[in-house]
């Protein structure tokens, strides 16, 4: 006869705690303290960026970086959109992002799906993030139900109730192609409806014709909704709704034809960030040989330019495909969440967005 199986300790552990039922009251100690999102209109950040200018190394990067957000938002032609990339939204930055939205500080959104939807919409259903206080070994977070995200905590039961809610969205659409824009606008709409936070960043984008691109939308809690929506209705035989990525880079690069002149700030890198960027070369691809590189960049990011990565890339590599303007941009090497607070309280009390022309550019595909 054979030798029996060998099955080692750690393997045992995982099947008897996949196997156990949860512990409630060690969950509620872990999920004991809420990320409470900064408000950046309760301080004055603009003495300690002006300080910092004058300084050298990262503080005088993001002296310049928000010097440079200050100058698109003073620029009556420039259209600004915000990047985001990254978990800075679980990490205290979702009111900040969305404040920026309520104040007429951007215009056009390009995130990541978990930005959006892990993140904003999910709180939005009145769920939160979590402060780790303690770190316990992962195996025992994945048998308490508990997602990390370095030192924040996720309910993964209530990030289940986002799967089933986007499913309830895409159920009730009418059958066809949609962009990631025309599907979170329907998100919006339902969080205007049934939501339980008022300052959502979908919600009030929504609500200011702020379109929300996310290029990578299925790479989020929204995808096991949707893939359960499309097996469901293939299983019984009807139609149902897809995504139409093609459609996402249509509508930004028309944004951007139509804009002329515009300004990023971007959180982070990775798809969201070479997305807008491709936005120049696609337009002079259909034809619009006069497009403008973007008119003022900055990015805030910890990537290593070393790797040759796209999230690690500067804004002077992005010159040479035609993309960005070498003269009005900066790199900020940084985690966001410690800085972006900062340049956003500066250009908030410094106030230039109050003169700034709503643009609404969601109109555009009314």
């Amino acid at each position: 006869m054979g030798e029996p199986p060998v099955t080692d300790t750690n393997t045992l552990n995982k099947q008897a705690s996949a196997n156990a039922p949860i512990n409630d009251t060690r969950k509620a100690e872990l999920l004991s303290k809420q990320v409470k999102h900064i408000d950046i209109k309760s301080f004055d950040a603009r003495p300690i960026v002006d300080a910092m200018a004058d300084m050298s190394f990262t503080s005088r990067d993001l002296g310049r970086a928000t010097k440079i957000y200050n100058e698109m938002l003073a620029d009556k032609d420039c259209t600004v959109v915000l990047v985001i990339a990254g978990s800075t939204s679980a990490g205290g930055c979702m009111d900040l992002y969305a404040e920026l939205v309520r104040n007429n500080m951007v215009d056009v959104i390009v995130a990541t799906g978990a930005t959006i939807v892990d993140m904003d919409f999910f709180e939005g259903l009145g769920h939160k993030h979590y402060q780790a206080l303690e770190i316990p070994d992962d195996d025992t977070l994945r048998s308490l139900y508990i997602d990390r995200i370095y030192d924040t905590y996720i309910d993964e039961e209530q990030l289940q109730d986002c799967d089933h809610t986007i499913n309830v969205i895409a159920e009730s659409l009418e059958p066809k192609p949609y962009s990631s824009r025309a599907f979170i606008r329907e998100m919006g709409k339902y969080l205007v409806e049934h939501g339980k936070k008022d300052n959502s960043l979908v919600k009030l984008a929504y609500e200011h014709d702020v379109p929300i691109f996310c290029p990578a939308f299925v790479d989020s809690s929204a995808g096991f909704g949707l893939v359960k929506h499309q097996v469901d209705a293939a299983k019984e035989g009807r139609p149902y709704m897809v995504l139409d990525a093609i459609a996402d880079f249509r509508e930004l690069t028309e944004i951007k034809i139509q804009a002329g002149t515009t300004g990023l700030l971007m959180i982070g890198g990775g798809v969201p960030k070479n997305f807008i960027q491709d936005t120049v070369v696609c337009a002079e691809i259909l034809g619009h040989e006069d497009v403008e590189v973007h008119k003022y960049a900055v990015q805030i990011t910890v990537a290593d330019v070393r790797d040759g990565a796209c999230s690690s890339s500067t804004l002077q590599e992005a010159a040479s495909w035609g993309k960005v303007n070498t003269g009005i941009e900066q790199m900020v090497f940084a985690e966001a969440g410690s800085v972006m607070p900062l340049l956003a309280s500066d250009a908030y009390h410094r106030g230039h967005w109050r003169e700034r022309v709503k643009r609404g550019w969601a109109k555009l595909f009314a």
